[in-house]
């Protein structure tokens, strides 16, 4: 299953977090035209440096699947970053 929602917050200077809630779907249609010239470009890379194409797709469909559940957070002082894909 792909992603359907990714937050990202971040602390701001005060020490309150502030929270942006992304849905992938509708960034994914709107940004599907750089999508499809990435795929281009990673296909004419795999083949430049002799990659399997078909692996590197593969590779990258089980990334994507793997991300649901995923939270990577930093903290550094007083300075805080989440990330929280579901």
């Amino acid at each position: 299953m792909i992603p359907q929602l990714v937050t990202v917050g971040w602390r701001r200077g005060d020490g309150r977090w502030r929270r942006i809630y992304v849905p992938v779907l509708p960034v994914l249609l709107v940004l599907s035209p750089l999508l499809l010239l990435a795929v281009l470009g990673g296909l004419i890379a795999c083949f430049i440096f002799g990659v399997s194409a078909l692996g590197a797709l593969r590779g990258a469909g089980r990334l994507v699947w793997a991300l649901p559940g995923t939270r990577f957070e930093i903290e550094d002082g007083s300075m805080g970053v989440l990330v929280n894909v579901r």
